[in-house]
């Protein structure tokens, strides 16, 4: 009798070791379930992200068209090669983070690591040359404030430039170019530190194989963000560096 029971016994542990944990919370009756949602908030989230920036791109060209000789003569003060430079530097982490996302899907631990790696060390360099550029309008005071200095605009010639010179009244209004400036790449930048910061937490969750077994939603989402961060700059970049470099143009 007990080598009967012995024989007929379950091995339950034994299966235990084959059972596979589902990926999606208790709130959700399937995982796809799971991942159409947080999909879908994610493009809502990314929707609210594009009506914010849409205000500042708005009021941007509406100041524009109202001062536009003073926001020539402003968007001639920045460097259009660390803006090219920082162009080139994101859209390269914005390849490197769809690398991520692909070694992710394919469950290759390592490049997952190395590309999310990458893309921060990208993001940190952009950071360091926004600030290169802010500490030189520093040093010019075209800062906002009551330390703003206009008479590099109304006497250009004398600092070595070739613009025209602006009526005083006019060149106060550069004061508005450089507040939107600061506005619109000043958040650009809050949302890069924001990614960053991100990164580094996702970073290690993937060191510690944590997307290794199937669940990549929060890489999935995490590019969409960093590709949008991207985008924003595409459109940041002509608005304030290229178009209407020169007056009468």
């Amino acid at each position: 009798m007990d080598n009967v029971s012995v024989a007929t016994q379950p091995h339950t542990h034994e299966e235990h070791h084959h059972v596979s944990l589902p990926q999606h919370r208790h709130h959700f009756e399937t995982e796809e379930q799971q991942r159409e949602a947080g999909t879908f908030g994610m493009w809502l989230f990314l929707l609210t992200e594009i009506m914010f920036f849409g205000g500042l791109f708005f009021a941007y060209l509406l100041y524009r068209n109202w001062y536009h000789d003073a926001f020539v003569a402003a968007s001639n003060q920045l460097s259009i090669p660390l803006g090219a430079a920082n162009t080139a530097v994101l859209i390269s982490s914005g390849f490197f983070m769809a690398l991520g996302v692909w070694a992710a899907e394919v469950r290759k631990k390592g490049l997952l690591v190395l590309f999310l790696v990458i893309t921060t060390v990208l993001g940190f360099i952009f950071l360091g040359v926004k600030y290169v550029e802010y500490h030189e309008k520093w040093e010019k005071h075209h800062i906002p404030g009551a330390h703003f200095d206009i008479s590099e605009f109304v006497n250009p010639q004398a600092y070595g430039l070739k613009e025209q010179p602006l009526a005083p009244d006019m060149a106060a209004k550069t004061q508005i170019f450089f507040s939107l400036y600061f506005a619109m790449t000043g958040m650009h930048a809050l949302h890069m530190i924001i990614g960053i910061g991100l990164l580094v937490w996702l970073t290690w969750r993937s060191y510690r194989g944590e997307f290794s077994a199937g669940y990549v939603a929060p890489i999935e989402y995490f590019g969409l963000y960093w590709h949008f961060v991207d985008i924003v700059w595409i459109f940041l970049f002509p608005l304030l560096y290229l178009i209407n470099r020169h007056p009468g143009q």
